[in-house]
């Protein structure tokens, strides 16, 4: 039976970080020690952070983004492309899309993928809102943002039938040859998907 080394509000604390995407017990275990032997300069301001933002954080009303506003710092920006919606499956996808630059567009957040196997079906996720949003402000381009995985092709494919009605141009993400990819790496699936996609020079 493994002892414990420490009292049962450090163990609480690293069973808590543990939970953490990418984080397993032993990293849990590092990142309790590192922030407890800095906890005025880290821990202290850290929770100070996390007490402000549970107290303000909120969903976005029009994109289903999390902000300290509704509507959110993105939905709010009017320097933005009207006319371009990118539909993602979660928060996390938008704020790794807003990293990269590549688009200044308003998002909408579907809240995950369809999913019968797990018993996600199409009004668990913002679907209806993403139509209504279509229709309601004239968008001209809906750009998919979904994964390649067979849940986000499927949720993918649901959408571009929905929308085929209202005459909206509907794009998806490209697949393929990552930049910097080399091709022996690759598997068989993303080489697939780069020479079905295969452009012009």
């Amino acid at each position: 039976m493994r002892r414990a080394v420490a009292g049962p509000e450090i163990e609480r604390l690293i069973q808590l970080l543990a939970r953490v995407p990418g984080l397993g017990p032993r990293s849990a275990r590092r990142a309790a020690l590192h922030l407890i032997k800095k906890r005025e300069s880290l821990m202290a301001p850290l929770a100070g952070a996390m007490d402000e933002v549970l107290a303000k954080i909120t969903t976005c009303q029009v994109c289903g983004n999390l902000d300290v506003r509704s509507p959110c710092s993105v939905c709010a920006d009017e320097t933005r492309e009207a006319g371009i919606l990118v539909v993602v499956a979660d928060v996390a996808d938008l704020w790794a899309l807003e990293r990269s630059g590549a688009v200044s567009a308003r998002y909408h957040v579907l809240g995950g993928t369809l999913s019968p196997l797990d018993g996600i079906g199409p009004d668990d996720l913002n679907v209806a809102s993403l139509l209504a949003r279509v229709n309601r402000e004239g968008t001209g381009e809906v750009l998919l943002a979904l994964g390649a995985t067979v849940d986000g092709q499927t949720t993918a494919h649901y959408i571009t039938e929905l929308l085929r009605e209202t005459g909206v141009k509907v794009t998806r993400l490209a697949h393929g040859v990552p930049v910097g990819g080399e091709l022996d790496y690759l598997d068989e699936g993303t080489l697939a998907a780069a020479i079905r996609a295969r452009t012009s020079l």
